[in-house]
């Protein structure tokens, strides 16, 4: 096999690079050694937000970067990304109310805003958001940010870059690479056993936290530069507010926690920060993580959370670029390029966060397309990702905005379907419900409904459209569903996947 460019590494980074080579007509192949989204970028606290904490460390550039990406995105795939508002309570001992409200007008000035409102003080007693707070909170504020489905982002990113001519190997591992003056010459372990050998005109190391290991592998004289890598472990429990805006907490030693709504009947609490050396592979919350963030949570809601609420809890490693820090939650956010152009193009991704990939992929591939003799210059800022093209192929506000009214449509036009189950269809696929539906009139029709709200239809299609091979896949990154049924649905769904081969 042959190709302009090998991506290795599977997660938004390697994805949206993928995605925007591809949609300038370059060749490419993407490897990912286990599935798609299944380590660093499964693992966010799920928002597309400017990062109002990075103000404190005088990152504006990577604020505005992020707060323009923002809306690009929202625009671009309203069905796994909307806006959410988040209150900030002010506790005694925090800087003044008035210093806060001038860093809140700030990131709201930082960059444009046509989706998402301005931010304000308001009053917690006699605000929704207060309710649930203890009383001695008073006063707070309020803005705006995103929220997003980060494995389905991811999904959708690799999705676009196969319906554009990209070759999409998952459990796929670069197992070796060599290279030449003018290329590489990669050999692909496959789960199966099988090889496949690639020979690219380019490389790109998109492998997140085993970024540097994967440079020693194919550029061992190369100084690349150092990550430090961050574990961010998340608490999710039964949900602990019935209005829909999220909170944004912070400890008195300055870092910071969101309490933010989660699939409904959740609340999603996290995250720490905290330097790791272990296997980047097996990361799990630990008990002191757990406690840290109920602790946090109940020095500002009513209800006290202990560790036996914890219903479940995900834990993640940021590959995060070195610099002076002395604090895991001080270390930037920013990402940087290493290009190797001693023979063959190697273009290594170090850092970066979830709202600023489709940048940090237009950039990558700015740098690599002169290479490869490729002119065609950036197009994703204008492009919908699959199912966001809800009024058109360009991105549209209305899409954001009237998300709702397509929701409604849906469930009139598929009233044969439980509407909650329609919700959750246009939710995850947006447009691409009608490719899941298709011919179908009847429940019936869906087949065997292997577990309760999980049919038979939506399985396979899982299956022959989103490279889902195991129940994981499925219940825990093309979907939450593991979260909302029983223990031992996991076994369940991998003997009916054993059972019924494609």
């Amino acid at each position: 096999m042959e190709c302009d460019l090998l991506v290795v590494g599977g997660g938004i980074n390697g994805a949206g690079i993928a995605r925007d080579a591809a949609g300038r007509g370059l060749s490419v192949v993407l490897c990912e050694k286990d599935d798609l989204a299944s380590h660093t970028s499964s693992a966010s606290t799920k928002l597309i937000h400017g990062g109002l904490r990075y103000l404190e460390y005088y990152e504006f550039g990577l604020v505005r970067k992020a707060l323009i990406e923002r809306e690009v995105l929202l625009r671009s795939a309203p069905h796994i990304m909307w806006p959410l508002r988040f209150v900030m309570p002010h506790a005694q001992g925090q800087r003044p109310a008035w210093l806060i409200r001038a860093g809140l007008f700030l990131y709201d000035m930082l960059a444009k805003r046509e989706l998402l409102p301005a931010s304000s003080s308001i009053t917690l007693n006699r605000h929704a958001a207060g309710q649930p707070l203890k009383p001695q909170f008073k006063r707070g504020f309020v803005y705006s940010d995103g929220w997003v489905d980060d494995a389905r982002l991811v999904l959708l990113n690799a999705l676009d870059a196969k319906e554009k001519g990209a070759t999409v190997l998952t459990r796929t591992r670069c197992a070796k690479l060599v290279r030449e003056a003018d290329h590489w010459q990669a050999s692909l372990q496959q789960g199966d056993g099988g090889t496949v050998q690639v020979r690219a005109r380019s490389v790109v190391n998109a492998t997140g936290p085993w970024t540097a290991d994967f440079l020693k592998q194919a550029a061992p004289t190369a100084q690349g530069r150092h990550l430090r890598l961050i574990k961010g472990s998340h608490i999710v429990v039964k949900r602990l507010f019935e209005h829909d805006h999220a909170y944004i907490f912070q400890h008195p030693d300055g870092r910071i926690v969101f309490a933010i709504p989660y699939e409904n009947d959740f609340t999603l609490i996290g995250t720490t920060d905290l330097d790791y050396q272990g296997d980047s592979g097996k990361v799990t919350i630990d008990e002191a993580e757990i406690s840290y963030l109920c602790q946090l949570s109940s020095y500002y809601f009513s209800k006290p959370i202990v560790p036996a609420d914890v219903v479940w809890t995900y834990s993640g490693v940021r590959p995060l670029v070195e610099d002076a820090s002395a604090q895991a939650k001080a270390v930037t956010r920013d990402y940087r390029f290493e290009l190797d152009r001693e023979g063959a193009p190697l273009l290594s991704i170090f850092g970066g966060k979830i709202t600023t990939f489709r940048k940090l992929a237009e950039e990558a591939v700015d740098l690599l397309a002169p290479l490869l003799e490729n002119k065609r210059g950036p197009w994703t800022a204008q492009a919908c990702l699959p199912g966001g093209d809800v009024f058109g192929k360009v991105p549209d506000n209305r899409a954001v905005s009237e998300f709702g009214a397509f929701i409604t449509g849906l469930q009139r036009q598929y009233g044969w379907l439980p509407a909650r189950l329609v919700a959750r269809y246009a939710r995850a696929y947006g447009t691409r419900i009608h490719a899941l539906l298709d011919g179908r009139a009847s429940v019936a029709q869906m087949g065997e409904e292997v577990a309760s709200g999980l049919y038979a239809a939506e399985v396979d299609y899982l299956r022959r459209h989103e490279w889902a091979v195991s129940a994981a896949d499925i219940l825990w990154r093309r979907s939450k569903l593991g979260l909302h049924l029983p223990a031992g649905t996991e076994q369940l769904l991998d003997a009916w996947l054993a059972a019924h081969p494609l």
